[in-house]
């Protein structure tokens, strides 16, 4: 029997999933859709009308990065910022695009941990709207307490170590928490895979300004599978929805990694 996902909060913020001339039910990569956009746009800025329908509806062509990747970025960028307003309609083309409900589910609780509480639950109730059209239910989502994937105990112990030298003396249950709740427990999570987890913290940090934060995220999603191409591609993608300033912020610090490697 299906268990539908339903919050009491979910109708009286509905309307957070309104673009600027349509809703998150539309159907998100049709002309009428498209249309519809720019011709709102046009009525207050042709110069956004244009750069929106040449660039930005154009970005999902660009197999650089794949559909499904885009979706994934776009959502970690909104829900960074604290952005429900377009959540819904690229939540909605993310499903259609190949993101699974488990793991956008997953990449709701990992943003928790690095964009703040608030931001994580502000999309509940946005995400949760378009899960119910659908037609998705408790048993597409991933499990409270899965078996967890296995660490690199070696990798794991040095960066314990390190952390542990550095901040104990400041908060050591900043360092507890780091250890036990992030590291052996949430980026094991089998529901969405690590180069995932790694791509989600690396937008998640260019989103927020955290560069200093970046040269051991960005290792790491290579190492777990993202190429120098995806990195050029996601940063080109990342621009256009955190802003300029933001990508080029990052970049002296991801240019130092991709040197390095």
């Amino acid at each position: 029997m299906k268990k539908p996902i339903t919050l009491a909060l979910a109708g009286t913020l509905a309307a957070a999933t309104l673009l600027v001339g349509y809703t998150a039910q539309a159907e998100p990569g049709s002309d009428t859709i498209a249309q519809s956009r720019t011709s709102q746009i046009d009525s207050v800025s042709p110069a956004l009308a244009k750069y929106d329908k040449e660039r930005v509806q154009e970005l999902w062509n660009d197999d650089s990065l794949s559909r499904r990747d885009r979706g994934l970025v776009t959502i970690a960028v909104l829900i960074s910022n604290g952005q429900t307003e377009e959540l819904g309609r690229y939540t909605d083309r993310a499903l259609d695009d190949g993101l699974s409900a488990a793991e956008i589910s997953e990449t709701v609780a990992h943003l928790a941990f690095y964009t703040g509480w608030q931001n994580a639950k502000a999309a509940v109730p946005v995400i949760a709207e378009v899960f119910d059209k659908h037609g998705i239910d408790a048993d597409q989502l991933p499990e409270r307490n899965p078996d967890l994937l296995p660490q690199d105990q070696a990798a794991e112990e040095a960066r314990e170590k390190s952390v542990q030298e550095q901040y104990g003396s400041v908060s050591q249950g900043v360092v507890d928490d780091t250890n036990e709740v992030l590291f052996d427990d949430l980026w094991l999570r089998p529901d969405l895979k690590p180069r995932d987890r790694s791509l989600i913290t690396v937008v998640a940090l260019i989103s927020t300004a955290q560069s200093n934060q970046i040269t051991f995220h960005l290792n790491k999603a290579m190492d777990n599978g993202l190429t120098d191409d995806e990195v050029d591609a996601l940063l080109n993608h990342t621009a256009y929805f955190v802003g300029w300033p933001k990508v080029f912020t990052a970049m002296p610090v991801i240019r130092d990694v991709l040197e390095a490697r």
